[in-house]
């Protein structure tokens, strides 16, 4: 599905019946992000478009956008499938678009470039940017923003979200961990004694934020697999003071340096993270100097409500439950793990918890799952604890897991198994937080849980069990389904 740009995305919302505009005036502090985390509900609300924010009716920029890919359905229209299309094959879908690769195309100019802003004239308060939570240390303009580095020795662009606010009106206080794709990149640059250069893209086609957010390999530019989803190349053109690219028809980029200088370091944090906690205090860290601010005429500012709690979904938990679900599975039969039938991130924990099925072929074979998972640096901040469960187990219902763990985890058989001191995800509030801290670790603590609630195949074939290794279940046998459907509306009941 080609959209074209952020505006076309917008109008395809608008014909679907899945874009709300809200015209009454909300104010950037607090109260747009707390309409948005109403409207979002839990993953079945509209994308929203903010026509009338406080103190932003006039000016360079008076419009936001956000939740365009907070509800499957609208994942589905991305995919190019049918609103309907089932959780399921949205993970297909994906899987087969991450394995893919279309290059993006350099062009000569392109709309993001209609306005070009230096020196004196920056100033990112002219944008209206929210103050989503009452706790966050401040105005966070990078929360879906599509990241833009490149490796120093292979070109490689790479596109990540990352988190990053407003410190004075030309810099932007941010995160930077080694573990990720743009630490790996930071770190070439910091050894050479080099300051970074980055670009921040704010709006364009919903593939942009859906790819950023997914880790692929190291190797991978995001900006290919973008082009895959949408089955055309993204068109490029270059930035004004960095030496990187970004889409044409983008609404908005910042570019500018990271310096791993302490003293250009400015206060950052907290910020209402997808864990639904606030996440890493304030302290005094890297910092984007902005060098230029290029954007479209009547720019449509993009961003997101962050934080998962239980019935408050958002963008990135939708998102982060098919985008994670399709990276694991590849991972998996990549790995040469076989019978893999389906695979589930609940989109209430982002991707943290992974639910695996399997058609068991021989004992040992959710360990294996689950150490072809962790060894990859997708587990970063994802897949702290894996299920694997047979398939009569519909890893899409939690009663059916619940049972299964019930009745198919025993601790004493080695059905639970805890992997201890493994890298993970600086912002889990259960881990100790003298573990967490990513300028001395590098990255945060976790111990890893796997919940092998597959029949174990270490028992005994039993011939009273007909030669299997458990009970019956108590499911009626399909003659009996059959009769009671053909004769339900006479026992009095309606279909």
């Amino acid at each position: 599905m080609v959209f074209g740009d952020l505006r076309g995305w917008i109008e395809h919302l608008r014909k679907e019946g899945e874009l709300h505009e809200v015209n009454a005036e909300v104010h950037w502090d607090c109260e747009l992000g707390t309409v948005a985390r109403k409207a979002f509900g839990e993953g079945d609300g509209p994308a929203l478009l903010f026509n009338n924010i406080t103190d932003y009716q006039k000016g360079r920029c008076t419009r936001l956008f956000t939740g365009g890919l907070s509800k499957y359905a609208r994942v589905a229209m991305m995919l190019g499938l049918p609103k309907n299309a089932s959780l399921t094959e949205l993970v297909l879908a994906t899987r087969k678009a991450y394995n893919g690769r279309v290059k993006p195309v350099l062009v000569k100019d392109g709309p993001v470039r209609e306005n070009i802003l230096k020196g004196d004239d920056i100033n990112l308060y002219d944008f209206p940017i929210p103050k989503w939570h009452r706790e966050d240390g401040g105005r966070y303009i990078n929360t879906l923003a599509g990241i833009i580095t490149n490796d120093l020795d292979t070109g490689r662009l790479n596109v990540g979200i990352y988190r990053g606010m407003i410190g004075k009106k030309n810099t932007i206080p941010t995160l930077i961990w080694p573990a990720q794709n743009w630490g790996g990149d930071f770190q070439k640059y910091a050894d050479r004694g080099e300051e970074m250069p980055v670009a921040c893209v704010y709006g364009w086609e919903p593939s942009l934020p859906f790819c950023a957010a997914t880790p692929f390999p190291p190797d991978v530019s995001e900006y290919e697999v973008m082009g895959a989803i949408r089955g055309a190349p993204v068109e490029l053109v270059k930035c004004e003071t960095v030496p990187l690219m970004v889409p044409a028809s983008a609404e908005m980029v910042i570019e500018g340096y990271i310096s791993n200088d302490p003293k250009t370091f400015e206060l950052e944090g907290a910020f209402g993270e997808f864990t639904g906690y606030f996440g890493g205090e304030t302290a005094l860290r890297h910092k984007i100097r902005v060098t230029a601010i290029t954007h479209r005429n009547n720019p449509i500012f993009f961003g997101t409500l962050e934080g998962t709690l239980p019935k408050m979904l958002n963008e990135n938990s939708i998102m982060s439950s098919v985008q994670r679900s399709a990276l694991a599975w590849n991972i998996l039969d990549r790995s040469g793990v076989p019978g893999v039938t389906d695979v589930h991130c609940p989109a209430v924990n982002n991707g943290t918890t992974l639910m695996i099925q399997i058609r068991q072929r021989y004992r040992g074979q959710a360990k294996q799952a689950a150490m072809a998972i962790w060894g990859t640096n997708a587990s970063h901040q994802r897949y702290k604890h894996i299920w694997v469960v047979d398939e009569d187990i519909d890893i899409h219902d939690y009663a059916s897991l619940d049972w299964a763990y019930a009745y198919r985890v025993n601790a004493a058989e080695g059905d639970i198994l805890v992997v201890p001191g493994t890298f993970g995800n600086a912002i889990d509030p259960s881990t100790r937080l003298k573990d967490r801290d990513t300028l001395k670790f590098g990255t945060g603590k976790w111990a890893r849980v796997l919940i092998d609630a597959t029949v174990n195949m270490d028992f005994e074939p039993e011939e009273q069990y007909g030669g299997k290794r458990y009970p019956p279940t108590v499911h009626p046998h399909p003659e009996d389904w059959e009769t009671v459907n053909r004769r339900w509306k006479e026992y009095g009941f309606k279909e």
